[in-house]
């Protein structure tokens, strides 16, 4: 596979259509931190973000993005601490913080409603940003986004909050102590991309790590994310309170369900009860990254809502 890198440059196009083949790289600055998004041109288009999950990074969309350019402006955004946005000198990370990122980009792009999709940690901060501002939301996709299933938000606040909060210090000096880990060879990060999601094709798999990783200077390849992204903050937690935020949604909703993944059925649940007008699709033969594992179904349905 031909890995074509991002560039920063002109926000011009360098295709002969107003969409790219492939997107340009650009910066803006939200809470004194410089933030990285790509844009894949059509400027003239409806905008649609594209917001990536946890320890992921905006290239993550491509094969979505590619195929959504030609009628939408689609940018896709690097998350603080992660892709080539700047890591939190604190290693901080809180959902406030990445919400507010979300609605500076928003603000930048455009004045008219915007469509979300979001992935997983990406997933809940668009449904967050939607029950802030529902009037500036037009259609929204949600895959994996609701969090904690009702079953296990009830056996997290079984623990007492000292007890969750002294587990997080402990973690967080654990992770201070721990050396990053290096891979000798890119083909040694692949495979450890691929343990993680075994769904993924080796070209899949060598496109995301490519765009997830940097090159040390003894020629070894580590993450791009920020570890401390691995140890949340136990008081950025409330997901009792996630409900409030859904009520508020007043655009289309579209609920993503892989059926090989960890997470629980938002409609068997009662979470999906919340929303106003949402639909929820599961996916057969696909985990927690059921984009990129069964991308042709995914595709048609999201074609389909939009």
């Amino acid at each position: 596979m031909n890995v074509t890198p991002s560039f920063s440059g002109p926000r011009n196009d360098r295709t002969d259509g107003p969409w790219a083949n492939s997107p340009t790289s650009h910066f803006f600055t939200s809470l004194r931190t410089r933030l990285h998004y790509v844009d894949w041109g059509n400027h003239s288009a409806p905008t649609l973000i594209l917001v990536h999950g946890a320890l992921d990074h905006a290239r993550s969309w491509d094969w979505t993005a590619r195929a959504l350019a030609r009628d939408y402006h689609v940018v896709a955004l690097d998350l603080r601490g992660h892709g080539d946005s700047a890591w939190s000198a604190e290693g901080a990370y809180l959902m406030a913080d990445f919400v507010y990122d979300l609605a500076q980009l928003v603000d930048q792009f455009s004045r008219d409603k915007v469509t979300l999709i979001g992935h997983s940690l990406g997933g809940s901060l668009v449904l967050r940003y939607a029950g802030l501002f529902p009037d500036r939301v037009e259609r929204l996709v949600a895959i994996e986004g609701l969090g904690l299933s009702p079953q296990a938000i009830r056996e997290k606040a079984a623990r007492a909050a000292p007890d969750r909060w002294r587990e997080w210090i402990e973690q967080r000096r654990a992770s201070a102590r721990q050396t990053a880990r290096h891979y000798p060879t890119l083909e040694a990060a692949v495979a450890r991309m691929r343990e993680r999601n075994d769904h993924l094709s080796v070209e899949q798999a060598l496109h995301l790590t490519a765009h997830g990783v940097n090159r040390n200077e003894d020629g070894s390849y580590g993450w791009k994310f920020d570890p401390y992204l691995r140890n949340p903050a136990p008081q950025d937690m409330a997901d009792d309170e996630l409900p409030n935020f859904w009520r508020r949604i007043s655009c289309p909703v579209l609920l993503c369900l892989g059926l090989d993944s960890w997470a629980s059925n938002p409609v068997k649940d009662g979470r999906a009860a919340h929303f106003q007008n949402a639909r929820l699709v599961e996916f057969a033969h696909a985990g927690h990254w059921l984009h990129h594992d069964q991308f042709d179904s995914f595709l048609a349905e999201l074609r389909a809502f939009l």
